[in-house]
């Protein structure tokens, strides 16, 4: 039997996110029921429940803006170590999900040492480099993952890139890196096209089906929506380009559409949110194309949720991207009138070639990506009675040893 806590999501069940969506079915789809799962879950008291057969405890946290999150994280941590404690548990791993509290992890380290207890990290992607820090926070994170990586017993990556950053950059630590990547669902929408939800949704948009682009991610610079919508505005497709984003009282899409002037093109059209997630993934089903342009960060879920629905897929051309999209993509690079040219070319595809790469990035998915998959690496990897046993990468090495 194995204890693995899991601490820095926001919880389950998952309302939106890439790790709350990780937890929930990580947790749903257990097959091994020798694993033992413990779920940190931010909230307004310290009760605990229980969701997915998971033992699920809530953490308290005041509202102190950006330090909220490490706060979350170190109280969660102590609480895992005092359960830890009080049960006696001879075979337990914390997962530590992103690089949030790396000045305080060498303390507790001593502490999950002494317990016997192996600290998981996944390092997630390059917060440091998010636009929306100030630079001395901007340095925090940066000192951050070098620590959280410095005392990982092992770090377990979600893209083979992010790897190889890690192997690259902190190899004076001889990291014990494996890639597992993030999942994704590969069934078609439990909405049917004639469903009065979807109908009623693109009437509303004055959308019609495979007659729009689609953008959905949060709105913020290092996504690259300024590029994809100047883009946009260059081509001379008649189809319209939809962005599923939340974007009341962001600055950035104020100074955005000060900038670009694009509302004033008809085919540009701001919907909001949609958290209903087979109507979202029936929206992603029948866009003509999806546009992604994310460039920080592993492996991203709306890339591959894209993957798994939408036939024609154009990705931002970074190592990150290539890596999920491979062959089932066509890729721009910020050059100017690359991506309108692009979606012209887009456009100019037949049914036969649509299908084709429809079905190529909808194989890798399957092969690679999908839940099922990454449930059964995980309980592999965490059910392994000694780290040792895994013949991990050294510092020359950047490809994990699980797929």
């Amino acid at each position: 039997m194995v204890d693995v806590f899991i601490i820095g999501s926001k919880g389950i069940p998952a309302k939106y996110g890439g790790f709350e969506t990780f937890v929930d079915q990580l947790t749903k789809q257990k097959k091994n029921s020798d694993i033992h799962y413990h779920v940190a879950c931010l909230a307004s008291d310290n009760l605990e429940f229980t969701y997915n057969n998971t033992r699920c405890f809530n953490i308290n946290v005041p509202d102190l803006g950006s330090a909220k999150a490490i706060i979350y994280d170190v109280k969660s941590l102590k609480r895992c170590i005092k359960y830890i404690q009080e049960n006696h548990l001879q075979n337990s791993i914390v997962y530590v999900l992103a690089c949030r509290i790396g000045p305080f992890i060498g303390y507790y380290k001593r502490m999950l040492n002494r317990l016997g207890v192996k600290l998981f990290v996944n390092p997630d992607g390059h917060e440091w480099l998010r636009s929306k820090w100030s630079r001395p926070i901007r340095v925090y994170w940066k000192l951050s993952e070098r620590l959280m990586v410095k005392n990982a017993d092992l770090l377990i990556c979600d893209s083979k890139g992010i790897e190889e950053y890690i192997q690259k950059n902190y190899y004076k630590y001889r990291p014990k890196t494996t890639f597992i990547a993030y999942g994704s669902d590969v069934d078609e929408s439990l909405i049917k096209s004639d469903d009065p939800k979807i109908i009623n949704w693109l009437s509303k948009n004055y959308l019609q089906s495979n007659n729009y682009y689609l953008i959905v991610g949060r709105f913020v610079p290092e996504n690259n929506y300024e590029l994809m919508i100047r883009e946009f505005m260059k081509s001379d497709t008649d189809k319209s380009l939809v962005i599923i984003s939340n974007v009341s009282e962001n600055t950035f899409y104020k100074k955005l559409i000060n900038s670009t002037q694009c509302l004033r093109d008809s085919r540009i059209k701001f919907v909001g949110t949609v958290y209903d997630q087979p109507l979202l993934r029936k929206i992603r089903e029948l866009a003509y194309g999806y546009l992604h342009g994310h460039e920080v960060g592993g492996t991203n879920p709306s890339l591959l949720e894209a993957l798994s629905s939408t036939k024609v897929n154009l990705l931002l051309d970074v190592i990150f991207n290539r890596e999920v999209g491979a062959n089932g993509a066509m890729y721009f690079t910020k050059r100017s009138g690359n991506l309108s040219q692009l979606i012209h070319k887009a456009d100019q595809m037949s049914a036969t070639e649509r299908e084709k790469f429809g079905s190529e990035a909808k194989k890798r998915i399957e092969k690679h990506y999908s839940w099922g998959y990454i449930v059964s690496r995980y309980e592999e990897l965490f059910f392994k009675k000694n780290i040792k046993e895994y013949e991990f990468n050294d510092h020359n090495e950047g490809n994990g040893n699980l797929l």
